[in-house]
């Protein structure tokens, strides 16, 4: 045990570049001695979900299904909704009944043991069941992903909190889209390799293989060394629910971050819409695996450095991947919307979706390291699960309104979310620092 955290304190050291003991200045003592182990048991638990995260993918794999297993391709347009507003939506709920214990980690490891469940029981579904009652299947048990996701985000934020140093969160979670990118990428290379279209063979072990990964994550994420920290509440978890939003209407700065983040939220709402584009001019399994490692490389080679630069300053992370994802989009919607014939360029759209992947990781990078510290104690699991249920709700709205701009065209749909990202990056610019300067 102690050659393992000799080890751990060495690739800590490597890493995290600590020259001082100052680092901890918002944790335990007790937290602190042991934020080396934490730090590389949180990393791989954060690698291993983000592998099972690409194996099924919502916008290709899961899409993919749908149509092998014969269910009616309306199925489709439910997977990305149900997949990220689901998993948002209760957290108000869920943040109340979390925050009155004094550990955490235990809902991470629950969240983590029930989406495996949730994609085994996919492939149960797939193996056993063909047409709509397998397309239903698979519906269902997304749902139930999604809301054991959301118990993950809001427990994982407020142990990340307790057990890791200000000015380290940002690289954390910089590694760990890193490592897991360069993983995915082989994957993608190796899934999509050609034409051919996958067996459900192939699809039920992709699934099989995810459901392992979030079980091995939640062993993991279960020998955190988590220390007790504040609790509040009691009583109703709705009723504190509701009385948490009262934070949109007298926290300014909580609020202005919110508004910053909806806006924001162009960086991920456009790239479904690049593919469109370039399914349009053709293009089979080699195109779509194309767009998985463009994804994967875009977070290997940017994650990392954006989370450092958040360590720094997490709010000129969310300005600057902002601003890029306004300019990705602007510029493939506005030549799309010149030139609909963009055939000769096809693989430009690739391209444009690294570039707005690279974006996606920045601002994502940015605003959860500046959710994790511009609050402490039980206000930062109210902030998470706040922000998260309006974000949420706005999702919806904002899907909505990129299903109506859609029926003018694709390229339409990216100039509104290019407009959208600039006023995002306006207000990101206008929020008050919050991280360690280095």
């Amino acid at each position: 045990m102690n050659a393992t955290r000799k080890t751990a304190d060495q690739l800590y050291a490597l890493v995290a570049n600590d020259e001082d003991a100052r680092v901890c200045t918002d944790i335990s003592d007790d937290a602190c001695r042991e934020v080396p182990g934490n730090f590389f048991r949180m990393l791989v638990s954060q690698v291993l979900t983000s592998i099972g995260d690409l194996l099924i993918n919502p916008k290709t794999v899961l899409a993919w299904l749908i149509g092998a297993v014969g269910a009616p391709a309306a199925l489709v347009a439910w997977l990305v909704p149900i997949r990220e507003s689901g998993s948002l939506i209760p957290q108000l709920a869920i943040g109340a009944w979390v925050r009155q214990h004094p550990q955490r980690k235990q809902f991470w490891v629950l969240g983590s043991v029930l989406q495996g469940a949730a994609v085994a029981a996919m492939a149960a579904c797939v193996w056993w069941l063909n047409g709509l009652a397998a397309g239903l299947g698979i519906i269902l048990f997304l749902v139930l992903f999604s809301l054991a996701r959301g118990l993950c985000s809001v427990a994982m934020k407020d142990v990340q909190g307790k057990c890791i140093p200000k000015s380290r969160r940002g690289r954390l979670s910089g590694w760990a889209s890193t490592l897991s990118g360069l993983i995915t990428l082989a994957l993608a290379a190796v899934v999509f390799h050609d034409d051919a279209e996958p067996g459900l063979a192939l699809y039920c072990g992709l699934l099989l293989a995810a459901a392992a990964v979030w079980w091995l994550a939640a062993w993991l994420f279960n020998r955190v060394e988590e220390f007790d920290g504040e609790t509040s509440g009691g009583g109703n978890a709705l009723q504190a629910a509701w009385q948490s939003l009262t934070l949109l209407r007298d926290d300014a700065p909580f609020r202005h971050f919110v508004i910053s983040r909806a806006l924001l939220m162009a960086s991920a709402l456009g790239a479904p819409f690049i593919v469109v584009l370039a399914q349009q001019q053709g293009g089979g399994a080699i195109m779509l695996g194309t767009f998985v490692m463009a994804a994967s490389l875009a977070s290997a080679v940017s994650a990392t450095l954006w989370g450092y630069m958040a360590d720094a300053s997490s709010r000129q992370v969310m300005v600057r991947g902002g601003a890029l994802a306004c300019l990705a989009c602007l510029l493939t919607g506005g030549l799309a919307w010149v030139q609909s014939d963009f055939s000769a360029s096809i693989w430009f759209y690739p391209a444009a979706f690294f570039v707005l992947s690279v974006a996606h990781a920045g601002v994502r990078i940015g605003r959860k390291t500046y959710m994790v510290d511009m609050a402490g104690g039980n206000k930062r699991t109210d902030y998470v699960a706040v922000s998260n249920t309006a974000i949420g709700v706005l999702l919806l709205v904002a899907g909505g309104l990129s299903a109506l701009a859609s029926l003018i065209s694709s390229a339409a749909v990216l100039l509104l979310l290019g407009v959208m990202g600039l006023l995002g990056t306006i207000s990101a610019q206008r929020l008050r620092e919050v991280s360690v300067q280095s």
